[in-house]
């Protein structure tokens, strides 16, 4: 029962994100425009030029705000992810942090509080 619940949810977000595939696209070429404008913002010396990449990032930007949808495509994506992750019997991680070290006391806050106030 468990194994069919997994196909048909899956398939269910195959369609939605295959639905879904043109908005991804176009979010895609969006966010790749946003990016160029910021960084050749950065990188540019006169005004005229500054003021080009502020109009190409501006436009990025309105174009990934008309592709919202394209958000359901992501979500549908991450959804297949994880089925399949569960459809194998792994765990879902994304690894440990590098900031967090074992031995830091606030990554078991209540154990050093405990400590403390004894």
């Amino acid at each position: 029962m468990k194994k069919l619940f997994l196909i048909v949810v899956g398939g269910i977000a195959a369609i939605v994100a295959l639905s879904l595939m043109g908005p991804l696209v176009a979010f895609a070429f969006s966010a790749l425009l946003v990016f160029l404008g910021m960084h050749y913002y950065v990188r540019a010396k006169s005004t005229l030029a500054k003021v080009f990449w502020i109009a190409v990032g501006l436009v990025g930007i309105f174009a990934s705000i008309s592709n919202v949808p394209a958000l359901i495509g992501l979500a549908a994506i991450y959804l297949i992810y994880v089925l399949y992750k569960k459809w194998n019997n792994e765990e879902i991680s994304f690894g440990k942090s590098p900031i967090i070290k074992e031995d830091d006391p606030f990554t078991n806050f209540e154990a050093e509080w405990a400590k403390l106030t004894k």
